[in-house]
């Protein structure tokens, strides 16, 4: 694992063990806020993952009592300067921003692998809006979830509002929104937005790891198109996304997983299969 993305990091720690790409944020003194170093590191890691094709499978957890307090006060200073430009100029400067932070959330959606999150305790803010944008949630039975923006006077923008109608009832998130109340285990779980509720963090990283596990045993191509076809369902009607299935079969599928997977079935061992490219450019 010689990348230099992976190297030096404060916001979080990575590794990467058996096709499966561990990254953990590590402050928990300070609640594992999202600070400047958080923003600037996540987006790298992930493309750095995802380009070399060093793993099959992203698990993100946390360190400490909680999985996130959300964003770190820290962060809003840049804006301070922006407030004294011209109103304009201003506004264009925090869409922008905006747009750069809602982008680091992207990379979770728009990477090859899938990405699983382990959360404990809380799981408030921008950690929502996060989570939101992973494939699978898992908690442990003392994690809550607050839509903590509309309590402190913002409207919640990086992803929250657009992707959690697409996990739970439209009616839920309007009052989970509306309201920043707290949203249990035993609720998310009830209503779809976590997968699987834990006693404590160890038994949760376990069970995780254990998920991680069965999907990096699988054709990485096969998982990579399963995830692209998905998210591209979601976001299109059933004959669009049957179309692009098609185009996506047609394209990208080919039997050398199949047959190795067979084979490997019949010899009773685990499949030997060919990794994604990788995404670096060779010069």
């Amino acid at each position: 694992m010689d990348l230099p993305e992976l190297e030096n990091l404060s916001a979080f720690t990575v590794e990467v063990k058996d096709h499966i790409a561990h990254i953990e944020l590590c402050r928990p003194d300070q609640l594992n806020t999202m600070n400047q170093d958080f923003w600037l590191e996540l987006p790298k890691i992930i493309h750095a993952i995802d380009n070399a094709s060093i793993a099959r499978v992203i698990v993100l957890s946390s360190t400490g009592k909680h999985f996130t307090a959300g964003m770190d006060l820290s962060v809003f200073a840049s804006l301070e300067q922006a407030d004294k430009e011209e109103p304009a100029r201003s506004a264009e400067a925090l869409r922008r921003w905006i747009l750069q932070l809602q982008g680091v959330f992207n990379t979770l959606e728009q990477c090859r692998l899938p990405v699983l999150v382990a959360i404990q305790g809380g799981c408030i803010g921008g950690g929502v809006d996060m989570t939101a944008a992973a494939d699978c949630r898992y908690c442990t039975k003392d994690s809550f979830f607050v839509i903590k923006e509309t309590q402190l006077g913002i409207v919640a923008d990086l992803g929250t509002l657009q992707r959690l109608p697409k996990l739970m009832p439209d009616g839920l998130v309007r009052e989970l929104a509306y309201t920043s109340r707290k949203m249990l285990a035993q609720e998310a779980l009830e209503t779809g937005f976590v997968n699987t509720v834990y006693a404590d963090h160890s038994t949760m990283m376990a069970g995780v790891m254990a998920v991680a596990k069965q999907i990096a045993s699988h054709s990485p191509l096969t998982v990579t198109g399963t995830k692209e076809l998905l998210n591209y369902g979601r976001n299109h009607g059933v004959d669009e996304g049957l179309n692009y299935t098609a185009t996506w079969q047609a394209g990208m599928f080919r039997n050398t997983d199949l047959i190795e997977s067979m084979q490997a079935r019949q010899e009773q061992r685990d499949a030997d299969y060919l990794p994604i490219e990788s995404l670096a450019f060779k010069l």
